[in-house]
């Protein structure tokens, strides 16, 4: 009996609106020839009650094996930008399908839910089905699972099942593209204390020698003959890797986040708040350092996020686009990570809310000559511009007054200590705190060796 009335329900939750409107009819007609004792109306009712019926029973009874595939172009797509899904569903049963009105499940942030209708897929057939969508936030998103909807020729039942296969959507941080500059800083390989400098502006360092009997004439260096008047041959190999290191604070208390600012003018896709900015920039940084040959390591609040040993350009970009807001109070895991670095290179922090204890930390574990940079968020300005809607957020002037004066001593105590220091407020692309970088020269401490 439980089963019976399970059938039951199952095929009443299947009928469609159109296919309820007709039962009810059905219905209308059997009591109105009851009441009237017009016995035609009762047979008219009962072959409206019976199309409907016979519908469900075959659209319930329906058996269908399905596979599906998809494959996501571009595999990683930069934040901001559009994909293309190819959705192949082939049909595995030895008979035809019916008509099957299918539809993708999908998050919110990707856009709309895509739908598409298939219409007797023949068997072992494959349908390629197309959709687009958007990345609007960074990180992991799933796609699917696809759920069919079987519908019977009359349009009076449906039947809805979800399946079980899922694929992922990686969201990659953007990667802006950044201008010529030269850093300094680390550990080197020569005497103590010593710095090495690394140029990243696409120049390779040039090693020469005298040349030897048996050396190839395609490697004399022409320019380094002619200045020393000896024929010199090129040296293959480098004498050192370049190296560098990212510190990237992802520490919740530091930022502000989800304020959808409005960013710069002219950009499409802005970084909606201050971890997004930052995340943005170690990408865009560390992309532009790994292109150079540079080994990359990458740090967080929490510890070291990536060696440089193993580390590639996709591999950077994967590893950022699961990046979230940390519950850490303080930098000092990262900092435990960079003194472990004994050979680290020059230092680029990306940094939010900052105080004088906060960088005090951090000069202390950069101890020897050379220059490293910073960039710090202008926090008190993210939290009074504008949103993409127009709004802005309230913030009490003694509050932001405060962020601002502990942003300027914590920015002193850096250039004190011969950094390069840039603020970034919500109007600041990546490239154009990058391209103040290289014009900040001027500002490092007297006496401190800074590259042009």
């Amino acid at each position: 009996m439980a089963r019976r009335r399970g059938r039951l329900a199952e095929l009443t939750s299947s009928l469609t609106l159109r296919g309820g409107c007709l039962v009810a009819a059905g219905v209308t007609l059997v009591l109105l020839g009851a009441l009237l004792g017009e016995r035609t109306l009762v047979q008219v009712a009962l072959f409206v009650l019976t199309l409907p019926a016979l519908a469900a029973v075959g659209v319930v009874r329906a058996r269908f094996r399905l596979a599906s595939r998809r494959t996501v172009s571009p595999a990683r797509l930069p934040r901001g930008q559009d994909a293309e899904v190819l959705l192949e569903v082939t049909n595995t049963d030895r008979r035809p399908g019916g008509l099957w009105a299918m539809s993708e499940q999908l998050p919110a942030e990707l856009g709309p839910r895509p739908r598409f209708l298939v219409e007797r897929l023949p068997s072992g057939a494959t349908a390629a089905l197309r959709y687009p969508v958007h990345g609007v936030r960074r990180g992991r998103v799933p796609l699917g699972p696809l759920r069919l909807r079987l519908v019977d020729p009359f349009g009076l039942v449906l039947r809805t099942t979800s399946g079980t296969d899922t694929a992922t959507l990686l969201v990659v941080p953007r990667v802006r593209p950044l201008g010529p500059l030269a850093l300094s800083g680390g550990a080197g390989g020569g005497a103590a204390g010593a710095r090495r400098s690394l140029a990243v502006h696409g120049e390779d360092d040039v090693s020469v020698r005298e040349y030897r009997r048996g050396d190839d004439l395609r490697k004399v260096h022409w320019r380094a003959t002619a200045r020393t008047g000896e024929l010199m041959v090129r040296l293959e190999e480098k004498p050192w890797r370049s190296s560098a290191t990212l510190l990237v604070d992802t520490r919740e208390r530091a930022h502000v986040l989800g304020t959808t600012a409005a960013g710069p003018d002219g950009d499409p896709a802005p970084p909606p708040d201050t971890l997004e900015w930052v995340v943005e920039a170690a990408a865009s940084i560390g992309d532009h350092l790994l292109a150079r040959g540079a080994d990359l390591r990458v740090l967080t609040d929490v510890g070291e996020v990536v060696t440089g040993t193993a580390l590639d350009r996709p591999g950077l970009a994967e590893r950022l686009a699961t990046v979230s807001a940390s519950r850490a109070t303080e930098l000092d895991a990262g900092l435990q990570a960079l003194r472990r670095g004994a050979d680290s290179g020059p230092l680029v922090c990306l940094l939010g809310a900052v105080g004088p204890a906060d960088v005090a930390a951090l000069v202390r574990a950069r101890s020897g000559p050379g220059t490293d940079v910073a960039v710090l968020v202008d926090v008190a300005a993210w939290r009074a511009a504008p949103t993409r809607a127009g709004r802005r957020h309230t913030l009490a002037p003694e509050a932001a007054r405060e962020l601002t004066d502990r942003q300027q001593q914590a920015a002193a105590a850096l250039r004190a200590a011969g950094w390069r220091v840039v603020t970034a407020g919500p109007q600041d692309a990546v490239e154009t705190a990058w391209a103040r970088l290289g014009s900040s020269t001027t500002e490092a401490a007297p006496g401190r060796a800074v590259p042009a």
